[in-house]
């Protein structure tokens, strides 16, 4: 299958060839404030979040991080945080959610080494065709069970979850007024539009 590469609007680094980047490759980065990300032995790189991301991102550990810990159903964890998993050696997920029975499995004391159960990354204008194409279709292929892609520009959440081995049924997609939920952590209900509430762009 051909590898899907999608530039990002970060400097370039001294490396390696594309395609022969390695998790060691990526751990002698420099910590300069961009997000550097490996997939498929492709380096990418995006720079620093806009503030209505980083608002999206603490909506996201409020209405369900905080809860799924109050329940003791799930730990979840906001970038960066490294995660490996097959063909991703690593990824920074803008959201991560590992269920509690699963936790001392794959989280070590630098990163989590293993699938979790639900990734959620939040789209910016620079980074819409990587979330939507490079990484839907490199998570999928991982085996992630659950992904979510949040569109602020829209006030959509679409809810990916796997139909067959590597690949993604359609989504489901929830708009501002509609209540979701994560297959995950069935018991933790939100509305779309209360990701957005009171952020950046209404002040």
């Amino acid at each position: 299958m051909a590898i899907l590469v999608i530039p990002t609007s970060a400097p370039s680094v001294k490396g390696p060839p594309q395609g022969q980047w390695t998790l060691a490759d990526w751990e002698s980065l420099p910590d300069d404030g961009n997000l550097y990300e490996i997939i498929n032995g492709i380096l990418y790189m995006t720079t620093a979040p806009s503030p209505l991301h980083q608002w999206t991102v603490h909506s996201l550990i409020a209405l369900v991080g905080y809860p799924a810990r109050q329940q003791k159903l799930a730990l979840a964890f906001p970038s960066p945080i490294g995660v490996i998993m097959p063909g991703c050696d690593p990824v920074q997920p803008d959201f991560v959610v590992v269920k509690q029975e699963r936790a001392a499995e794959i989280i070590t004391d630098k990163r989590i080494e293993g699938v979790p159960d639900l990734i959620v990354e939040i789209l910016s204008p620079g980074n819409r065709s990587y979330d939507e194409q490079v990484k839907l279709r490199s998570y999928a292929e991982a085996g992630v069970p659950e992904f979510g892609i949040v569109d602020p520009e829209k006030h959509q959440l679409l809810v990916y979850r796997l139909d067959v081995p590597g690949i993604y049924h359609p989504p489901v997609v929830y708009n501002a007024d509609d209540l979701a939920h994560f297959a995950c952590l069935p018991t933790i209900e939100f509305r779309v539009g209360d990701l957005f509430a009171d952020g950046p762009e209404s002040l």
